[in-house]
């Protein structure tokens, strides 16, 4: 059974709330439910985890590098920010991917700058919350 960990940066814990043009009106529990189901369905152990505090993310990075199989990281705004997020995903051994619900391309500016794409895998972005199980899909196929 493959471990995989879904870790989610600031503000995600607002997704039904916030911005609903951009995100939608599924909240981060409807997301986890689906990741859940899918998970239970296709023999993963799925750990999700959300948190605003930039140093909580880093230390359940590192701790992922001893315990799970892969890693997907929805990082919100410390996606093109955080060195100390790149720094950590760059230790592990396991597949990572990116994953945005908006599409960031077709936003700010300063959205089109990744600090996370060079350590990952692979990068999903623009499909809403379905993102979430695209990003499954891939990081199973990637530990066959």
């Amino acid at each position: 059974m493959s471990k995989i960990i879904i870790l989610n940066g600031p503000n995600l814990n607002l997704l039904g709330e916030r911005e609903k043009n951009q995100y939608g009106d599924v909240t981060l529990k409807d997301i986890e439910k689906n990741c859940n189901e899918y998970a239970n369905k296709n023999k993963i152990k799925l750990s999700f985890y959300q948190s605003n505090i930039e140093g909580e993310l880093v230390n359940k990075i590192q701790q992922a590098r001893n315990n799970h199989d892969g890693l997907i990281i929805n990082a919100g705004g410390y996606t093109h920010t955080s060195v100390a997020i790149h720094d950590a995903l760059k230790i592990l051994k396991i597949p990572i991917i990116e994953l945005h619900i908006s599409n960031v391309y077709n936003r700010e500016e300063f959205r089109h700058k990744s600090l996370i794409s060079k350590v990952a895998k692979g990068v999903i972005c623009g499909f809403g919350a379905d993102g979430y199980l695209m990003s499954l899909q891939a990081i199973k196929r990637l530990l066959k």
